[in-house]
This record gives C-alpha cells, sequence and structure tokens, in this order.
C-alpha cells in the first residue's frame, strides 16, 4: 500500500481581509506513518503566569484553627482547602507549593518604610528588588515568562502576550513610598528597565490574535463592513475543510465557533458600552465590560483559544491590581478588596478575603476545565501546558512577603494532587531556576534564589 507524507504545516494559516487565523493542532499536520515527536508538530509546552493580589487569607495567621490556603497534609492526596476547593476536581494537574517567600518586595533598607503594595508584583516573576525611583531609570529584573519566551516564543506569532483587568493608569511617575507607577502595573520585564504593558481591551487583545499582520486600516474596513473574523476568512476555511478528515473537520469547526463566540460576546459588550446608559466603568474602553466576571472570562478564553492555536505559548495575566479598590457584591463582599485584605486576624474580615480568594479560583478552575478538554496531539492543551497561579504577597494583613499563594498546573508539571511543603522562607526564586531547568535555560541564580526547589517536577 502506497503512504503519502503530504501533510499540512503547523504554522499554516487562514487570512482575509483584516484576519489571520492560526489553526489549531490537527492530524493532518502529523505525515503518514511518522512518529508525532519527530515533526515539527510536537508540542512544545505552554507556560502562563497568572497573578493573583492581596495575598491569601488566613495564611499564617495566629490562633487560626485552619489555613483557608494550603493544604494541611504535605505530600500526595491532600484535602483541597476552601480557597483551592474549586480546583479540586483537576487534583491529578494540581500541585499546591507552600512556604515560598518574596523577600525582594520588602523594605531595603531602614527608612524606605512602606511600598510593599507598590512593589510586589514587579517582584512576583522577576525574585529582584526593583530600584526605588520615580523617574525613568527603572530597574527590576528580567522575568521568567520572558526567559522561557525568548527560548520558545520565536517562532509563534506573538512571542508573549500580557493581559490584565484593573486599570493600569499611568505607567510612569509616582505611584506612593518613592516607587514609579511601572512596578504596580507590570509582571512581565524583557530586561532590567524594559517592562511589558499589560493589556486591558479584550477587543484589543482580540484584534492581536487574529490580525496579526493585517494593518490597521485592513481591520477597520473588516469591522466597518461587519465581517466577523470567521467571515472574513471564509472562503479559505471551506477549501481547507476540502483537504481534512472527519475528525479534523469537526476540530476546525469547533475552534472556529469558538472564535466567533468570542467575537460575538465582545461586539455585546461593546453595544452594551454604547447605548448611552451609565456605566459602572465610565473611564474604560468600550471593550471593557463592567463586569469582572464577564471580564476575567473573556480574558481567559482568549488566552484558551492562543493556546489551542499555538499563536503564542507564553502569557501574563494580572487578575487584579495592588491597592484594588474593586467590590464584589455579587458574592456577598461590598467593601473594597484591599480594605478587606487587612482583616485585623478578625475573622469575620477574614471570610470576606476568602470569598474574593475562592471566587478567584473559580474562574481559573473553568480556564482549566477548558484546556483539558480542548484535544492537543497526544493529550490535550492542558496537558502540554505548565500554568502558575499565585502571586508576590503572602498574609495581606501585614503585608508578609511569605508563605507565598502558589499553585501549579498542568502536565507541565508532572504528576500532580501534590502538596509541595517547603523549608520556610524559600525564595520564590528558587522556584523560578528549577522551572528554567526544566525547558533547559541553566542558570546559577534568578534574583535572590540561589539554588533548585528539588521534588517541583514529577
Amino acid at each position: 500500500m502506497f503512504i503519502t507524507r503530504k501533510h499540512l504545516s503547523r504554522r499554516t494559516v487562514l487570512r482575509g481581509l483584516g484576519a489571520t487565523v492560526a489553526l489549531p493542532f490537527l492530524d493532518a499536520m502529523v505525515p503518514a506513518a511518522t512518529a508525532q515527536r519527530k515533526t515539527a508538530a510536537v508540542r512544545k509546552t505552554r507556560l502562563a503566569a497568572i497573578e493573583m493580589v492581596h495575598g491569601a487569607a488566613g495564611s499564617s495567621v495566629e490562633g487560626l484553627a485552619k489555613n483557608y490556603w494550603s493544604p494541611v497534609k504535605e505530600g500526595a492526596d491532600f484535602d483541597f482547602s476552601l480557597s483551592l476547593s474549586p480546583l479540586e476536581p483537576y487534583r491529578d494537574y494540581i500541585t499546591v507549593i507552600s512556604d515560598t517567600d518574596l523577600a525582594n518586595a520588602e523594605s531595603a533598607a531602614a527608612p524606605e518604610v512602606g511600598g510593599d503594595h507598590n512593589r510586589s508584583s514587579a517582584v512576583f516573576l522577576t525574585a529582584s528588588h526593583p530600584k526605588r525611583t520615580e523617574g525613568s531609570d527603572i530597574f527590576a529584573g528580567v522575568s521568567m515568562d520572558q526567559i522561557y519566551a525568548q527560548k520558545f516564543g520565536q517562532d509563534t506569532a506573538l512571542p508573549s502576550m500580557q493581559l490584565c483587568i484593573e486599570n493600569v493608569g499611568s505607567i510612569s511617575g509616582a505611584c506612593g513610598y518613592g516607587y514609579s507607577c511601572v512596578y504596580s502595573t507590570a509582571i512581565s520585564w524583557a530586561s532590567p528597565t524594559m517592562p511589558f504593558p499589560s493589556e486591558r481591551d479584550p477587543r484589543v487583545a482580540f484584534e492581536r490574535l487574529f490580525g496579526h499582520g493585517a494593518t490597521e486600516s485592513e481591520r477597520t474596513t473588516r469591522r466597518r463592513q461587519d465581517l466577523s473574523i470567521v467571515d472574513a476568512i471564509r472562503q479559505r476555511v471551506a477549501g481547507i475543510q476540502k483537504e481534512l478528515g472527519p475528525g479534523d473537520r469537526l476540530r476546525l469547526t469547533e475552534y472556529l465557533d469558538g472564535i466567533g463566540e468570542i467575537e460575538r460576546r465582545l461586539r455585546n459588550v461593546e453595544k452594551r458600552n454604547t447605548s448611552g446608559e451609565a456605566r459602572s466603568l465610565p473611564d474604560a474602553p468600550i471593550g471593557v465590560p463592567d463586569s469582572f466576571d464577564e471580564h476575567a472570562t473573556l480574558m481567559y478564553d482568549l488566552m484558551t483559544v492562543a493556546f489551542q492555536a499555538d499563536v503564542t505559548r507564553v502569557f501574563t495575566f494580572m487578575l487584579s491590581r495592588e491597592l484594588s479598590q474593586r467590590t464584589y457584591p455579587y458574592i456577598g463582599v461590598t467593601e473594597q478588596h484591599h480594605t478587606v485584605s487587612h482583616h485585623g486576624n478578625k475573622p469575620e474580615a477574614i471570610a470576606q478575603n476568602v470569598k474574593i480568594n475562592t471566587y478567584h479560583a473559580g474562574l481559573f478552575a473553568k480556564f482549566i476545565e477548558k484546556l483539558k478538554a480542548l484535544p492537543d496531539g497526544d493529550g490535550s492543551v492542558l496537558d502540554h501546558s505548565l500554568i502558575v497561579y499565585g502571586g508576590g504577597m503572602g498574609n495581606p494583613n501585614g503585608h508578609a512577603s511569605d508563605p507565598l499563594p502558589v499553585v501549579a498546573v498542568g502536565g507541565g508539571v508532572g504528576k500532580g494532587h501534590r502538596h509541595l511543603k517547603l523549608k520556610p522562607q524559600t525564595p520564590v526564586g528558587n522556584l523560578w531556576l528549577a522551572v528554567a531547568d526544566r525547558f533547559g535555560e541553566r542558570m546559577e541564580t534568578f534574583g535572590d534564589g540561589n539554588s533548585r526547589v528539588e521534588g517541583f517536577f514529577a
């Protein structure tokens, strides 16, 4: 029997007016009678870092009967804490890391009092102490996501992408305690002096993902003609569908339907925000939903389709912002997030922050569920991902830099349902050194880290 080796390139894109849509992994991308691991279609691990702010309620609070974040039991098969309970259905992908420290987010000298909120975001992925300045001479460190992007992101349309939810405001000038605003608005740093701004507007993020390579005038023409991304490439889709088997046709249809659904939701947001009705976020761009739930879900869904099609392999996502004034009345929290984080060890105040932690973890769990459901070569997108969920503050009541809330998710970390309890105040830089080792970038130090966390990868 003759077997052809003709196959579809993994880098195939469908182009139309103001649109460039990469394809998900398809069986047609593997040459006949060729092991997938020997082809260009073999999957590289995606890396995402999702930052939560204001720490984890109940972490190491004296006299507290239970820890609301870290599991009580060490090792395998632990019981999930209340704050992490939404992740329990995905236990086999979950590794909780306890007792890391972000010492470089603390004051470096006695006269330097305060500013913990102003520093922690810039330190989370760099493990480096930011220079205290309100001018242009900012200095922090290269973030781990960018080290990964420099190695594995150069053969994708976008080497990396940065998203956020809160209004980042100015990325320069003073934001308190002698620190530039850039330190609290960026967690991704290409170099110690080059932070990447995070994109708040889902529409802008959508156009970057699926209008890549098109001119602004082409994208504007497409929108003026009321053409969706899928409409713009419809002829190319019809042509390529003829070359695919039944399973690939179904997979491509579901993928394009997902993109179309995201765009439909974006249009509904824009229509609602330009209807003349009063907005909860009057100063936000028209593509930004007033609803936190809707906004976060859109961003997670954009990350999902981008990972599915390998548009980028690297994301950072600031789920909130330090000193956030957002309230969550729909989960019973009517005081500002920052306010309730300073709980004074009062059970009722801690309970408010636990509600926020649990709610955020629930939104994250839905993202994990979607990645798990997407086929990707010899597994799922989740099987080929390493996602770190956590932040740069431990117990928020006193701005403690330890123990940090950190959870690693996905096949990229190996066997799950593990609680890795480290030596107290282990530098988080040691964790990032272990990650760098995993993808072949050997470093002796990273920020204040100078050794590797053993046992992180199973």
